[in-house]
């Protein structure tokens, strides 16, 4: 494992890069760039069990913790999306540029896996494929119609300060959710897609995660039964479907 941090215009995004199993010096490899959720950080459970997952498959996996979470620089209050996608781009930029690199997956939870919805369709010639993980892809809808994860505001005023899941926010994260244009990525990323998603989901409906299954060219949808936003209760049914995935991609 190498602990590091990408810098983005002078922001530090702290990294790990861990090489799958068996790899020696020089040896080839795709990677598959991890982003954790809000709140989160590249060290909970899910996290890493989907790192490790990437390794045993012989894919190297780059978790990386964005704008105002983790070891990284920034206030929590002070993210938002844009700066994320920013951010995003970089570290693909980043991935791009090393030499063991043969093919690029881009893979996300929660906020992450909006990042990785988005980030696709921007850069859609970089990635093999994509994996959004139980998605927040209803941030958009949200924003526009003055209802964040409890929050409830008015969207043509948005006060400069406002209070989510118990963290105070700028206003501008609001802001720059309701300029999304969830549909337009969706639609420019063609290549395949898993979206992983629990039915007992605390956080983001499933159903939203449906809907943007049926909107992708070539998606495939796995719903965990009885699992909740960051799947407590039956983690190894997420992993087994990313390796039945990813293994569908190399027999090809």
């Amino acid at each position: 494992m190498k602990e590091f941090y990408i810098s983005d215009d002078g922001i530090r995004l702290h990294s790990k890069l861990d090489m799958p199993q068996g790899w020696n010096e020089g040896d080839k490899c795709p990677l598959a760039i991890i982003i954790h959720g809000f709140t989160g950080h590249m060290e909970e459970t899910h996290i890493k069990a989907v790192a490790k997952t990437f390794n045993e498959l012989g894919i190297a996996s780059l978790r990386v913790e964005m704008y105002g979470h983790g070891g990284s620089d920034g206030a929590f209050r002070n993210h938002n999306l844009f700066k994320w996608l920013n951010e995003a781009m970089t570290v693909t930029d980043y991935a791009k540029q090393l030499d063991f690199v043969t093919d690029l997956y881009i893979c996300g939870h929660s906020q992450g896996g909006l990042t990785t919805v988005m980030l696709a369709g921007m850069k859609p010639d970089d990635f093999r494929a994509a994996l959004p993980l139980s998605p927040a892809v209803h941030i958009e809808k949200g924003a526009k119609e003055g209802n964040m994860l409890g929050s409830v505001f008015d969207p043509l005023h948005i006060p400069e300060e406002l209070e989510v899941s118990g963290r105070k926010l700028s206003g501008n994260y609001i802001r720059a959710a309701q300029m999304l244009d969830i549909g337009g990525a969706i639609d420019r990323f063609t290549k395949p897609v898993l979206i992983v998603h629990g039915d007992e989901d605390e956080a983001i409906p499933v159903s939203s995660s449906a809907e943007a299954a049926e909107r992708y060219n070539d998606c495939r949808l796995v719903v965990i039964k009885g699992d909740d936003h960051c799947y407590n209760y039956h983690l190894e049914e997420v992993l087994e479907a990313i390796r039945e995935f990813i293994r569908s991609l190399t027999i090809q």
